[in-house]
């Protein structure tokens, strides 16, 4: 039997992914065999596939950072490892953080992995709370430890982590701006933010002239000179928070070290870079934690995932060419065929 994946078989761009066929295999110890029922496509997928980050896979690779599926087969124990804590089935619906392998029909895990699910959430939103919720959860509540009634800023706030950083934001009682193009304003301002228009407004001179006394949290999803400009309109004391992908090796030095002047100087603010694979392969267990403290807020209906596109599975090409575009608000959801929308 076999099963198809989504490869990246060379850089470039969407053209350069191709669906090829995998044979099916029963489950190493400790791992399980998953049907793939949703992920998502990310900026970070985009950046891999042109090898601009400095940690990108070494193609072929199959992109994917994040999937939920169903388990369809389950290897024995590892010798002297349990299952991760989980008391794991065939059949139960899971979510796992991957970094890769995710535009595929099956994915092959370790079970130490994985998030058992109630059946009663919807795949799609699970996969976009697993990596951009859980990201701008913990940038708010595990790096910049933000407090009600904090003034913030999200730099790129109509992507899929910027959505979430607004909704979360929110809960948390900041009070909020976002920056995106004029045709975004809309869903950012349903999320209670003030949007500001970056192709036509200087957002330094407007968050000036609107918070004179300056902001306590800037949230910079775009890189490169934003974060600078971020860092001028935070008071003494606020607080940076970069997540952009970085484009290559010199470009991670590059931030790492304007991050380090940032906190030495004697202005009072600070700065830092947020990654969650980093913090992921370091400490499994804050995903472990925040992860269900989101899927509870999901199923309380407090926070709803931005869905901009849907497309099959096997379709991925085309979805990061939207991606790529720029003419999509909030997520990509990548599903299994059987649910898409008739």
């Amino acid at each position: 039997m076999i099963y198809k994946s989504v490869v990246v078989t060379r850089r470039g761009g969407p053209e350069v992914m191709q669906i090829v066929e995998n044979e099916l295999r029963a489950p190493a110890p400790g791992e399980a065999r998953i049907k793939v029922l949703a992920t998502s496509v990310g900026r970070t997928d985009v950046s891999y596939r042109y090898g601009r980050s400095p940690f990108s896979p070494r193609t072929p690779f199959v992109p994917g950072y994040e999937i939920v599926g169903r388990i369809e087969a389950l290897g024995e124990p590892r010798p002297g490892a349990g299952a991760g804590g989980l008391d794991l089935n065939v059949g139960d619906q899971v979510a796992a953080l991957t970094g890769q392998g995710g535009y595929a029909e099956v994915i092959y895990l370790g079970q130490e992995h994985l998030v058992r699910l109630p059946d009663s959430l919807a795949p799609e939103e699970v996969a976009l709370v697993v990596l951009n919720y859980v990201t701008a959860y913990q940038m708010l509540h595990r790096v910049a430890r933000v407090k009600a009634g904090g003034r913030a800023l999200v730099i790129g706030a109509s992507g899929g982590v910027g959505t979430a950083l607004l909704q979360l934001g929110r809960l948390a009682g900041l009070k909020l701006y976002g920056t995106a193009s004029a045709g975004k304003h809309a869903l950012l301002a349903g999320y209670g933010a003030v949007p500001i228009d970056y192709h036509t407004q200087d957002f330094v001179a407007a968050l000036r002239q609107a918070e004179p006394a300056g902001l306590d949290y800037v949230f910079d999803g775009m890189g490169g000179d934003y974060g600078e400009r971020g860092l001028a309109v935070l008071r003494r004391g606020g607080k940076l928070v970069g997540y952009a992908p970085p484009s290559g090796v010199a470009a991670l030095l590059l931030q790492l070290a304007r991050l380090a002047w940032t906190n030495l100087l004697p202005n009072g603010k600070s700065a830092a870079f947020y990654g969650i694979s980093a913090l992921y392969m370091r400490d499994r267990e804050p995903f472990m934690q925040d992860l269900p403290v989101l899927l509870r807020l999901l199923q309380a209906g407090q926070i709803k995932p931005v869905v901009g596109a849907r497309y099959p599975l096997l379709e991925a090409a085309r979805a990061n060419a939207l991606l790529e575009s720029g003419q999509v608000a909030g997520n990509i959801a990548l599903l299994a065929p059987e649910l898409l929308p008739a």
